[in-house]
C-alpha cells in the first residue's frame, strides 16, 4: 500500500504541472502573437521481479512483474503555427505570416540593452531626445532595425507604409519620408529558446552547454524572406477546444490518482484494525 501511495502522489505531482500548462495557455487566449505549450508525459523507473524459478508454467505475457513508480512530465514544447490574423487597419500593427519568424526589440539589461524577440506586432510611437520619436511595443521596448539599432524617427509622423521586404516608411504631413527596415529573425530551433513572459523570448545563457552557437539558432532574414502584413496583428494560436479536453482528461486523472491514495490509506487501516 505503501508503494501504491507513492506511486500516486508521484503522478500528482506532476499533473500539477499539467494543470499549470493548460490555464496559462487558456488565460493568453486573448493575447496577440502568444504561442502555446504542449506537455507530454512519460513512465518513470520502474523495478523488475521475475517469477520464481520454480513456476515453469507457459505463459503468454513476460516473464516477471514490473512495479512503476508513476508518471513525469516529459517534455514541453511550443506549438509554433500561425495564429488567426486579425484585421484591425491600424499603421503600426504588423503581423507576421510566416512561422518561427520575429519581431527584434531592444530590452536594456543588467550590461546594457539586449535583443529579445516577439511576435506581437502593435507597435507606439514613443517621444524620443529633442523631436524624435521612437519606434516601442505596449511595454515600451525600442523595437530594433537588422542593423539591431532602435528605431528612430523626426517628428512629427503622420502615417506609416510597410512594404513587402519589411521596409517601413515614415511619412509626415508635408511629404517628406523617412525609411527603415524592420529588424526580422528566423528561430531555427524555437525549442531552445528561453521564455521570458508571454510573448517574448531570448537566447539561453547556457549556450555552451546546450553544444550549439548563436548562428545554428538564429537567422537575419531580408526581403522576400519576410512574411509581413500592415493593419493586422496575429492572435493566440491557443485552440480553446482542445485545451478544455486536455483540461479535463488531466482533472479525471489527478482525480484517479487521488482515489487511490485514499483507498490505499483504508487497506492499511484494514490490515492495523486486524493486528
Amino acid at each position: 500500500m505503501i508503494r501504491t501511495m507513492t506511486t500516486a502522489v508521484n503522478t500528482m505531482n506532476q499533473l500539477q504541472n499539467s494543470l499549470d500548462i493548460i490555464g496559462n495557455n487558456l488565460s493568453n487566449i486573448g493575447t496577440h502573437g502568444y504561442k502555446s505549450n504542449q506537455a507530454s508525459f512519460q513512465e518513470m523507473l520502474y523495478q523488475q521481479f521475475n517469477n520464481d524459478k520454480a513456476d515453469t508454467a507457459q505463459r503468454q505475457s513476460p516473464a516477471g512483474i514490473r512495479y512503476g513508480v508513476g508518471a513525469m512530465l516529459g517534455q514541453t514544447q511550443m506549438n509554433w503555427k500561425v495564429g488567426t490574423l486579425q484585421q484591425t487597419g491600424r499603421n503600426l500593427d504588423f503581423a507576421l505570416t510566416e512561422p518561427k519568424q520575429y519581431f527584434n526589440l531592444l530590452v536594456q539589461g543588467p550590461e546594457g540593452p539586449e535583443t529579445v524577440y516577439t511576435r506581437q506586432g502593435n507597435f507606439y510611437l514613443s517621444p524620443g531626445q529633442g523631436n524624435q520619436v521612437a519606434l516601442v511595443d505596449g511595454e515600451g521596448n525600442a523595437v530594433a532595425d537588422r542593423a539591431g539599432n532602435a528605431v528612430m524617427f523626426n517628428g512629427p509622423v503622420d502615417s506609416f507604409e510597410l512594404k513587402s521586404d519589411g521596409t517601413l516608411v515614415a511619412k509626415s504631413a508635408t511629404g517628406v519620408e523617412q525609411t527603415t527596415q524592420l529588424g526580422v529573425t528566423l528561430i531555427e530551433r524555437p525549442n531552445v529558446m528561453t521564455r521570458l513572459s508571454s510573448t517574448h523570448f531570448a537566447l539561453p545563457a547556457n549556450l555552451d552547454e546546450l553544444n550549439v552557437n548563436e548562428d545554428d539558432i538564429l537567422t537575419e532574414l531580408n526581403g522576400a524572406e519576410i512574411g509581413i502584413q500592415q493593419g493586422t496583428l496575429e492572435g493566440s494560436n491557443v485552440d480553446y477546444q482542445k485545451e478544455m479536453t486536455d483540461l479535463i482528461n488531466v482533472q479525471r486523472s489527478y482525480q484517479f490518482n487521488s482515489r487511490t491514495v485514499s483507498i490505499a490509506d483504508q487497506m492499511l487501516g484494514l490490515v492495523n484494525n486486524i493486528r
